[in-house]
């Protein structure tokens, strides 16, 4: 089964990642700006590994990529005995929820292949495998149509002419096209809006650097790329007048999981009177945690923050901490922008609102 492009998404970019009729194909975002070059994932722990190792990141285009990872392992499955098979595809499915702890969007679309899984309970296998991919071709549609979705809901939230800060990648290599956060600025530009637009760097990752300027600049879009440490610097001269950032796990009180230094930003945002908005699609909520503090947060390897594009910048000797997310408390957020429209505060009812809804 071959994935099409939606007409309505922007060709400037290359696809994040697509599905080659027997492999999984990932764009390598470890060698972005400079290079554009795709890993063809043959195997399911291949593509588990192309998360692991953020050749793939971004939430949305996680979970997309584990529902592909899913249905390729289940299709090299030789087993005739339905029992093996159920069985391998649990440990498949356990293989791709133990790449990356935070993002949600990764389980959530885990949990839609274990419902297709038991929905073939009697089917003949070659039928069941045949479901599951096409279920994980829908969670990648679906996804693209998502995110338009919440680009138009989000375009009007920014002030015509406003100086916009993002943080991180929330764009089209974030997802499986166009963008959460980006694409609302994406959306708004479109319009006729002239943004000015500030991408913080993101380290120790460098999203904001290597990958969201790249985006922008493909896109036509003038920005200006800042140190994390600058952003306060801008607020206070009055520089800023909206950060939008997305969201990789939502608390059902409004809490927001995010890459780290979300909240630093959601602090000054408040202290200046800037809005604070989150761009994020419905499966982003994780019904089951109710406070931030509930988060797993991902402590990834110290040496992300010793080495820069592979080059040691401290002493060998230097300890260091690499907290991949931060939690943004749902008081520093001014409004959530997802599918189904704009979600405002109380969180607590709001979100459950939109929750039952769904």
């Amino acid at each position: 089964m071959n994935i099409r492009i939606s007409n309505d998404l922007n060709l400037q970019l290359p696809r994040t990642l697509y599905w080659d009729g027997n492999a999984v194909c990932i764009l390598d975002q470890t060698r972005l700006p400079h290079r554009e070059v795709y890993i063809r994932c043959g195997t399911y722990r291949q593509v588990a590994a192309a998360i692991r190792k953020m050749k793939i990141r971004g939430a949305p285009a996680i979970g997309v990529a584990a529902a592909m990872g899913i249905a390729l392992g289940c299709l090299q499955t030789r087993t005739k005995n339905p029992g093996a098979f159920r069985d391998n595809f649990e440990r498949i499915c356990q293989a791709m929820s133990q790449t990356r702890p935070t993002a949600v969007n990764l389980f959530w679309a885990v949990q839609r292949m274990r419902k297709v899984m038991a929905s073939c309970h009697g089917l003949p296998l070659e039928e069941a495998k045949s479901l599951l991919l096409m279920e994980a071709m829908k969670i990648y549609e679906e996804d693209i149509q998502i995110n338009l979705r919440i680009s138009t809901h989000g375009a009007d939230l920014i002030p015509r002419g406003a100086a916009v800060l993002t943080h991180c990648n929330a764009g089209a290599l974030a997802t499986a096209g166009y963008g959460t956060a980006l694409g609302v600025i994406q959306a708004a530009w479109k319009k006729g809006n002239p943004l000015t637009i500030f991408v913080g760097e993101t380290r120790p990752f460098l999203q904001g650097a290597r990958l969201t300027t790249w985006e922008l600049e493909r896109m036509g879009i003038p920005h200006t790329l800042i140190t994390d440490s600058t952003a306060g610097y801008l607020m206070q001269r009055g520089e800023v007048q909206t950060v939008i950032v997305g969201a990789d796990r939502i608390a059902l009180n409004g809490d927001v999981a995010n890459k780290i230094g979300t909240y630093t930003l959601s602090v000054l945002a408040r202290e200046h009177g800037i809005p604070f908005y989150v761009a994020a699609p419905i499966s982003t909520l994780d019904p089951s945690i109710h406070r931030g503090d509930q988060i797993p947060i991902e402590e990834r390897d110290s040496r992300e923050v010793t080495f820069i594009l592979g080059k040691r910048v401290s002493p060998r000797e230097t300890a260091a901490r690499n907290p991949a997310f931060d939690v943004t408390p749902a008081k520093n957020i001014t409004a959530i922008i997802t599918e189904r429209g704009v979600v405002r505060p109380p969180f607590e009812k709001t979100l459950r609102a939109i929750l039952e809804a769904s």
